[in-house]
């Protein structure tokens, strides 16, 4: 019998957001949208995670519409998203209803499988995004956010999947986003999931820490179904490894890609000039294409690694680089093991630059981890410890309920502010998620005379 395996490719969302900053414009994409539908793949990524805030933000263009374009060319392959659960594209958590609308409107312009997330594994913010995709007739991916610690075993995680199942989920996914999956510990997790739930099981990797291969074989081994790569142009480094050389591998031992190689070397041909043009203006920085072992040290997505060197050398203390890699395990491990990902990775390399440059732990404590010790974010993967919880907060009281448990409806407020630009619940929808920026947006859409330049591009790596 033939060993299956499908791919998912990301070149049009975290290919190019791993490794421009999502900078690309849909212009881009559009003349090679029909190739990519033809090449066998089963979803195209190509919405969710920082593509809304840099259409709004960096390219003066409609998100909504970027989605709409894509899917009248694509017929055959599903249109994929990343959705940060509770926290929708943004940094914080949303009311039920701006949540449960922005997935339904997600689904109604074009998306078919959402994959959702809560960057601390808690179940309880996963809920309203698979009701809302479900009743929207959507396909509901969730996502367990893979990180390593003593607590992160993989029992746990196989637990998580069971309760993510019992949730509604439609299939399961092991995201990866720092790139430490270990490919052993990829083929016990794989084996362990499909032995206990009866979903279709997605992969995802970075290829940083120079591993991703070796993981996707022994993955695809185990009995994973699909695994997420980028056309060679974007792959690498802070991306996915290259679709085109993981399904040579693949075919060569005997798996049943369903990927045409001509259409993949058309495509390369198309995005490698569009690279090559991003490292001409300075856009693509060299480095997102390094190899970066420290990873499986430091626990520390690639993008966070360069901004955290990128923020040391602008106050001019880049010699401390290697001492603020060292302090966020450590406040990792005091913050109860949160896995690195939006928003927590942003916090805990800020609290780690924090601790470094003021010299004392804990002097200087952001609002967002205040809020997070708070629990306002969700549930610790571990227990903070009391002296920690005094020493951040003091007195103050720790939420233990589900935080949008905590939260008024919001659309009523965000449709009335925004009412003099918008035109659609969509664009209600973008003034949520980002209220500057779709502001600024909007008002140069509708007002002749609304006179916000586009802002300057300063290329900052986006972290999932």
């Amino acid at each position: 019998m033939t060993k299956k395996i499908q791919f998912m490719e990301t070149v049009l969302r975290d290919g190019q957001q791993s490794q421009i900053a999502t900078r690309m414009p849909t212009s881009d994409m559009l003349p090679i949208l029909k190739t990519m539908d033809e090449a066998g793949y089963y979803a195209l990524e190509m919405w969710g995670g920082a593509t809304f805030d840099a259409c709004l933000r960096f390219l003066n263009e409609d998100p909504w519409e970027r989605l709409r374009l894509i899917r009248k060319e694509i017929k055959q392959a599903k249109l994929q998203m990343l959705l940060r659960g509770q926290n929708l594209l943004g940094y914080k958590n949303y009311a039920d209803d701006v949540v449960a609308e922005f997935v339904k409107k997600s689904v109604a312009n074009g998306i078919d499988v959402v994959r959702v997330f809560d960057a601390l594994n808690d179940v309880r913010n996963l809920r309203t995004s698979v009701e809302a995709c479900k009743e929207a007739g959507g396909h509901c991916q969730t996502a367990i956010c893979y990180t390593t610690s003593d607590f992160h075993t993989v029992d746990y995680f196989v637990q998580l999947t069971k309760d993510m199942a019992a949730l509604g989920a439609d299939s399961l996914c092991i995201k990866d986003m720092a790139g430490v999956l270990t490919p052993g510990t990829g083929y016990e997790l794989v084996s362990r999931i499909k032995d206990a739930v009866d979903l279709p099981l997605q992969v995802h990797t970075h290829a940083t820490s120079g591993i991703s291969e070796m993981t996707y074989l022994k993955v695809a081994e185990a009995g994973a179904d699909i695994i997420d790569t980028a056309i060679s142009s974007f792959a690498g480094g802070t991306s996915q490894p290259a679709t085109e050389s993981v399904a040579i591998a693949l075919a060569g031992m005997g798996y049943d890609t369903g990927l045409d190689l001509d259409k993949l070397e058309t495509i390369a041909d198309h995005f490698n000039p569009v690279r090559d043009r991003f490292r001409k203006e300075g856009l693509l920085n060299p480095k997102v294409k390094d190899t970066e072992p420290k990873t499986l040290i430091y626990q520390v997505p690639g993008g966070m690694l360069s901004n955290l060197l990128s923020q040391l050398t602008e106050q001019g203390l880049a010699d401390r680089y290697e001492e603020v890699l060292q302090e966020v395990p450590k406040v990792r491990a005091d913050l109860g093991y949160p896995p690195l990902v939006t928003p927590l990775s942003q916090m805990v390399g800020t609290q780690a630059l924090m601790n470094v440059i003021s010299g004392e732990r804990y002097k200087m404590v952001p609002k967002e981890i205040k809020d997070y010790v708070k629990g306002l974010y969700g549930k610790p993967p571990v227990a903070i410890k009391p002296e920690i919880v005094q020493l951040i907060i003091g007195d103050e009281v720790v939420s233990t309920v589900r935080p949008a448990d905590l939260l008024a409806p919001e659309l009523p407020g965000f449709e009335s502010e925004i009412k003099k630009y918008a035109r659609s619940m969509e664009d209600v929808l973008s003034y949520a998620v980002f209220p500057k920026q779709a502001e600024d947006f909007l008002g140069r859409r509708e007002d002749p005379f609304y006179d916000v330049p586009v802002q300057n591009v300063t290329v900052t790596l986006a972290v999932e």
